[in-house]
């Protein structure tokens, strides 16, 4: 009789992923696997995986494991591996909660961008500690058919490319990796976000995640708009000392954006689990050798 594996299913304003507990890091989860659990029609489905270990279990956490307790070992939806999600962040924290490793309040999240801060509100809203934008020199140009515009390199830990827009439909449908120029400038691929205005301090935006394609909602992308909206508007707080925020809209749902004076940015949001169940590990034997 086969033994099973405990999983489950939760979202960040519909940027949904499959979540394996596994504090010992017991469980192998190779890309193969990982797609396959993420596969719509023959998996679980979902833009990407949340494999939740404790770092000092993890070889590429155990040096965050006097910082932060929990390692978020993310995983995009084609089972490659990214450097940190915005909205996984907070769907692993009301993981955790819901668990019972930890309460409202404030915890930290060890992720391969480095530790990350969260607060588990009482309203149930979850905010997280971005850290510091980067924005790289140098003139990066995005394209969907004969349409091309310039974008903003931002770096929140992961890779993004930020083009202002008239209307989010010339995003087209954002299914292929959007083109971008110069290839050095995104040697490992980029998020693709294309934002139009709703109103000051207030955007909306679509994305295309590297590995994942159109997605619902992209923290990370969602910090990296607010950045490039506040530069475009001539904003920076590190300059003038006062606390910029966006209101987000993403196709899942809206996010609060704050990027602070001394530079660190905090997103918040809403996080749900939907459902909880078991994998079968002979199916998932079966897709680890796919």
């Amino acid at each position: 009789m086969s033994t099973r594996i405990a999983f489950l299913k939760g979202h960040g304003t519909e940027n949904d992923f499959v979540i394996v507990p596994d504090p010992e890091n017991a469980i192998d989860l190779p890309p193969a696997a990982v797609a396959a659990l993420c596969d719509r029609r023959a998996g679980i489905g979902g833009d990407g995986l949340l494999h939740v270990v404790r770092s000092a279990a993890h070889p590429e956490a155990e040096s965050m494991a006097a910082e932060a307790e929990w390692f978020m070992d993310y995983r995009n939806g084609d089972g490659s591996i990214a450097e940190m999600c915005g909205n996984g962040v907070r769907v692993f924290a009301r993981y955790l909660q819901r668990a019972g490793h930890v309460t409202e309040g404030d915890l930290a999240v060890a992720t391969r961008g480095g530790v990350k801060t969260v607060h588990i509100a009482k309203d149930g809203d979850v905010t997280v500690g971005m850290g510091k934008a980067v924005l790289p020199d140098g003139d990066v140009t995005v394209s969907v058919g004969e349409r091309s515009w310039p974008a903003r390199n931002v770096n929140m830990g992961n890779p993004h490319a930020v083009a202002f827009v008239d209307d989010l439909t010339h995003a087209g449908d954002l299914h292929s990796p959007p083109p971008f120029s110069p290839a050095a400038a995104y040697p490992d691929g980029v998020n693709v976000e294309f934002v139009v205005d709703r109103a000051p301090g207030h955007v909306a935006l679509r994305v295309h995640e590297r590995g994942s394609g159109e997605t619902r909602s992209c923290g990370t992308g969602a910090c990296a708009v607010a950045v490039a909206a506040a530069r475009r508007d001539g904003a920076d707080p590190t300059v003038t000392g006062t606390p910029v925020t966006y209101t987000v809209d993403v196709p899942g749902g809206t996010l609060v954006i704050t990027e602070r004076p001394d530079g660190e940015i905090e997103m918040t949001g809403p996080a749900v689990i939907v459902a909880e169940g078991e994998i079968d590990a002979d199916w998932l034997d079966a897709a680890r050798s796919a």
